[in-house]
């Protein structure tokens, strides 16, 4: 069997070292190799229970003079860690927030930090999610709507407090009120919600017949949202305190509006600017001229056609785009013209195009596709 190592060794202080200095040293090993950070790490755990050992020794001062004076042989009644030690983690962690720390050692079970006889903080309402669908139009320029949605409010019978009309609630017998009980696993100390009466610290003798003894009834809410211009698909609004009601007395959740711009039929939208395509015709492409174009807000610009303008062009009408959220200024709208070719031509159009052909310097058989 191997020996083993001098404890001030273990915990790497020397023998003059002080209780805070045995204390610093050993938290620092403990969570270094703690078995919950190094599942399956037999040489983590091993060093887990050596420094655990070390600490129980060396922090009492008895124990520790009968160390130094006979070493392990002096202390040799004493059971190592998973044999009936016990270090007090709240004195060694007492200004770490143990919650961040072990976040998920005991699966998510219970807290640290809470304590029997404490009171019970209350706890805080759902968030509610609705999602809402809007124009192109109204997303540029804003949009106003009242919404209606289901929540949870406090039972108008009852009060919100759970308990028939003319009877009382009573201090759970578990928790005493606190809403949590105190466990211990291993040489941890940890809270964890009262499984008697489920975190309320209060037993309903005589549960209300409106909402079950829950305290809380679902009503709908009629709730005025303002869309600000230049939202896209994708974006929330929250609206703060129009969650759920809490059954602890708590403060509301909030109400996240999720926002869905849908597809026009018309524009194209690229993040603050906007594609539009129009059809000219052959002579304006050729000659110029200017046409009417629409716009997301409701009026029509001239558009300026330069002549010998090709099909797939693209031109640009400054600021016509959508408004840039929370911020000054507008995109773009950009104005892509397709050149249109009638599908049926008249026996004149016909022979206006094959006397344009000639004069283009085009044979015959150049300009049939022209005609048929």
């Amino acid at each position: 069997m191997a020996s083993k190592r001098d404890y001030y060794e273990v915990l790497g202080v020397s023998k003059s070292a002080n209780e805070d200095e045995i204390k610093k040293a050993y938290r620092q090993l403990a969570l270094k190799y703690h078995p919950d950070r190094n599942k399956g790490n037999q040489e983590a755990e091993d060093k887990f229970k050596e420094a655990t050992e070390a600490y129980e020794v060396l922090r009492d001062s008895k124990k520790r003079s009968q160390y130094d004076k006979f070493g392990h042989e002096g202390v040799g009644g004493f059971e190592g860690f998973g044999r009936g030690a016990s270090a007090d983690f709240s004195d060694i962690f007492g200004d770490f927030d143990l919650g961040d720390i072990f976040e998920g050692f005991f699966g998510g079970g219970g807290g640290f930090g809470g304590r029997p006889g404490s009171s019970q903080r209350a706890r805080r309402g759902a968030d509610i999610q609705y999602d809402l669908s809007l124009t192109l139009e109204e997303a540029a320029i804003g949009h106003e709507v009242q919404i209606e949605i289901p929540r949870h409010e406090h039972c108008a019978t009852c009060s919100g407090s759970g308990s028939a009309p003319g009877s009382k609630t009573t201090t759970c017998p578990v928790c005493n009120g606190t809403g949590q009980v105190r466990q211990t696993q291993g040489f941890f100390s940890v809270t964890q919600t009262c499984y008697k009466c489920r975190g309320e610290g209060k037993i309903i003798g005589n549960p209300c017949k409106t909402c079950n003894g829950s305290g809380l009834k679902v009503q709908k809410r009629k709730i005025t949202v303002k869309v600000p211009p230049g939202v896209e698909s994708g974006s929330r609004l929250k609206i703060t305190g129009e969650g759920e009601q809490s059954s602890g007395g708590g403060t509301r959740g909030d109400l996240y509006v999720l926002l869905h711009v849908r597809k026009h039929e018309l524009f194209e939208r690229h993040g603050n600017d906007l594609l539009l395509d129009v059809s000219i015709s052959i002579p304006l492409a050729c000659l110029g001229g200017e046409i009417l174009v629409d716009t997301i807000y409701g009026k029509k610009i001239k558009l300026k056609v330069p002549s010998g303008t090709q099909s797939g062009q693209i031109f640009r009408l400054k600021g016509q785009g959508l408004p840039y959220l929370g911020s000054y200024g507008k995109g773009d709208q950009h104005v892509r013209v397709n050149i249109d070719i009638p599908k049926k031509l008249s026996a004149r159009q016909k022979e206006l195009l094959k006397e344009f052909a000639k004069l283009n310097g085009e044979t015959f058989d150049q300009a049939r596709p022209f005609y048929k």
